[in-house]
């Protein structure tokens, strides 16, 4: 869909950008490039715009798209009703944003029979101009009397008239802007118990009675407040003081007249009964979008950090999933995640059950040449831990616990079913415990991102919009780190630029009848696999083996032949260029520049020839949890105490110190320095020493500080 230019501009001007690098991204979108492709593969296109502000210029085009849609949609039903006129036409097609042009269209939309309608069929619409003309002439409301409709006398004349003024002066843009500006400036949330649920809704009882502008409360206590409405423990109104309202609409309306009082009375009135509910509910939905857009970018900040936590690689690795009564389900995987063993141990569960199950794990450690060992950290796990530690294991054999949310939804879900339909399901999630320390973000793209406990107020939020942010951090994760073809998931394949579900079953499918893939293209012989797809995807798309050595690298197959002048005109071939960090120094990459290809380009080539399919994950580091502290009565005031972030809000974050229990480190307690965003100093994953404040054990509460601790 064309978009105008000058909305390029106004996209531009929100980013700091040129409205010709947001012209050059619609273009390319408009052409079925993604976000991942653009910003990696077309920077001198668009001036090397990063994922973000693609992302943005994306979504703004949408919005432009559904303005456009919705306008042709109100234009076609004033058509029909003919009461398209050339005025009304202009204003709707000047709207620059939905809330304006639903103004516009508010007076003239289908609606049910209101009373202005009614009034209206009862002839007193030249009353009501009258009246709201404010003139200074004396009425002869004897004309509007007529019984026959319902008009008995002069009482009920005004009374219609005014129902006609009140939809009127509510229904005007102009007023409708201007008191919704007022709304936005003076709104208050008020919140109340709901007296009779009193006693359920002890979790809300600091909102029993709650007051805060609207315009100075957080997005998570919005969401909090909404929620207990939802619950029906609290009672939430959205509105500025009456009178100041009134007397800000009354301003724009009244004029010293005869008929002051019939035309205040039509103003308070419309103001209670239309213009203040409409309103609230578009303040209160404008604001739950706001807190849902704050509580949806924390989310997928924390999920970019979890699926881009350190992978330990291809070690073979034993796994636990813990358990008291059921014991702990015990699998060893090779290095590329392979089942090769399953059993169950019972080690918490008396001294002979104990000495055997040390036994199976020393035997299997040996059999199978255990580099790691994960254990879960649900129920049991820090008991299983201090089990295996001492065990008696080899030193070099690498024990640590693994977060293991969503490995319960893994073992239940269709792709677990299908990959292992003869396995109990905590065999399965045992597995997915041990492949999440091999490599979490190929394990995790198995989830919804929903179920892996990294949100806030996720339940509460935009649905739809948190589906899609998610699913745009998903891919932006995978192709940022790029995907093996030849032992990726079908479920890892979906997340690739281009690829989407239908060509990921496709791809493997084609592995699993023709063999391992030999290069890059070979790719192009997958069935509905065109150039198109192959252009987005293939730079993603790694081959260790490749028949072209840079097919196990982030160079695109456009740009092989240019890697290859490089290395002719230096008399050598790529292997030899990749192999020798020399040869690497001697290229002049400006001699290498065109009209297409630019030096943002081309130091993306050098890197990558320095050091091919490069991981941009950090080294994984092995965490180990304080002994003896299992439990919240473990813990003591003053304790220091290792801890991994497991969840950052706007609030603070939330810290693991291995006692099944999440402690809070509220925001003010992050760091000596005053902070006003969590994640400016913490991240998911993150190992970190916290000191223990405070612990409530009746409400299960526990809170810890990073103060003086960095």
């Amino acid at each position: 869909m064309t978009v105008p230019a000058t909305h390029h501009l106004t996209i531009a001007a929100w980013l700091g950008i040129t409205g010709r690098q947001v012209a050059a991204a619609a273009e390319l979108f408009d052409g079925g490039a993604t976000v991942p492709f653009i910003a990696r593969y077309r920077k001198e296109v668009t001036g090397c715009l990063d994922e973000v502000a693609l992302t943005t210029i994306k979504d703004q085009l949408s919005r432009h798209h559904e303005l456009v849609k919705r306008r042709a949609a109100v234009i076609s039903s004033l058509q029909e009703r003919q009461l398209l006129t050339e005025q009304l036409a202009a204003n709707l097609n000047g709207a620059t944003t939905l809330t304006e042009l639903e103004d516009i269209y508010l007076p003239f939309r289908p609606k049910r029979r209101t009373r202005a309608a009614i009034a209206r069929e009862r002839g007193l619409e030249p009353l009501a101009k009258l009246l709201l003309e404010q003139g200074q002439e004396e009425l002869v409301l004897s004309r509007f009397i007529n019984p026959d409709q319902q008009v008995p006398d002069a009482a009920a004349a005004l009374a219609g008239a005014r129902d006609i003024i009140a939809e009127r002066v509510t229904e005007d843009p102009a007023t409708r802007s201007a008191m919704r500006e007022f709304f936005r400036r003076r709104a208050s949330v008020v919140s109340r118990v709901v007296e009779k649920n009193r006693e359920a809704a002890a979790k809300y009882r600091d909102y029993f009675q709650w007051q805060e502008p609207i315009t100075r409360i957080a997005g998570h206590r919005l969401l909090a407040l909404l929620r207990g409405e939802t619950e029906k423990m609290l009672s939430v109104s959205i509105r500025p003081d009456e009178q100041a309202a009134l007397a800000e609409l009354t301003k724009r309306w009244l004029k010293p007249s005869p008929h002051r009082d019939q035309v205040l009375a039509a103003i308070e009135d419309g103001y209670k009964r239309l213009l203040a509910p409409s309103l609230e509910n578009e303040i209160r939905q404008e604001f739950k979008d706001k807190a849902d857009r704050e509580a949806i970018t924390v989310f997928a900040d924390n999920l970019r950090h979890l699926l881009l936590a350190p992978p330990l690689g291809q070690k073979r690795v034993m796994a636990l999933d813990p358990g008291f009564r059921t014991g702990a389900k015990l699998v060893c995987l090779d290095g590329q995640g392979r089942l090769l063993h399953t059993t169950t141990i019972y080690p918490t569960q008396g001294e002979k059950q104990r000495s055997a199950a040390a036994q199976t794990v020393k035997e299997l450690a040996d059999t199978y040449r255990i580099e790691a060992i994960a254990v879960g950290s649900g129920t049991a796990g820090r008991e299983t831990e201090t089990f295996i530690r001492e065990v008696g294991l080899d030193q070099r054999i690498m024990i640590t616990m693994v977060n293991e949310d969503g490995a319960s939804i893994y073992s239940a879900s269709e792709i677990a079913r299908r990959e292992f339909p003869d396995l109990d399901l905590t065999v399965r999630g045992a597995v997915s415990i041990g492949r999440r320390l091999q490599d979490p973000l190929a394990e995790l793209v198995k989830i919804d991102p929903k179920s892996i406990g990294v949100g806030q107020y996720q339940h509460d939020v935009n649905q739809a919009l948190l589906k899609a942010s998610l699913a745009e951090v998903v891919a932006s994760c995978v192709n940022s780190v790029g995907v093996e073809v030849n032992s990726a998931s079908g479920e890892l394949l979906t997340h690739v630029s281009g690829i989407g579900e239908a060509l990921a079953v496709a791809i493997v499918h084609y592995r699993d009848q023709h063999g391992p893939f030999r290069s890059r293209r070979e790719l192009l012989k997958v069935p509905r696999l065109g150039a198109k797809v192959f252009e987005q995807a293939a730079g993603f798309l790694r081959i260790s083996d490749g028949s072209h050595p840079l097919d196990a690298s982030a160079v695109h197959p456009e740009r092989y032949g240019l890697v290859e002048q490089m290395a002719a005109d230096l008399g050598a071939t790529v292997a030899d260029v990749l192999a020798s960090p020399s040869l690497r120094e001697s290229i002049d990459v400006s001699a290498y520049c065109s009209e297409s290809i630019g030096l943002p380009t081309l130091t993306d080539i050098m890197e990558e020839l320095a050091r091919p399919g490069r991981d941009p994950r950090q080294q994984f580091q092995s965490f180990r949890f304080a002994e003896g502290i299992n439990q919240p009565a473990d813990l003591q005031p003053g304790m220091i105490v290792p801890a991994i972030i497991t969840n950052v809000t706007t609030f603070g974050a939330f810290a693991d110190i291995g006692v099944h229990r999440d402690g809070l480190i509220h925001i003010s307690q992050l760091a000596d320095t005053f902070v006003s965003d969590p994640a400016a100093v913490v991240r998911v994953r993150q190992q970190v020493q916290v000191r223990v404040l405070e612990v409530d054990l009746d409400r299960q509460r526990i809170s810890l500080s990073m103060k003086g601790l960095a």
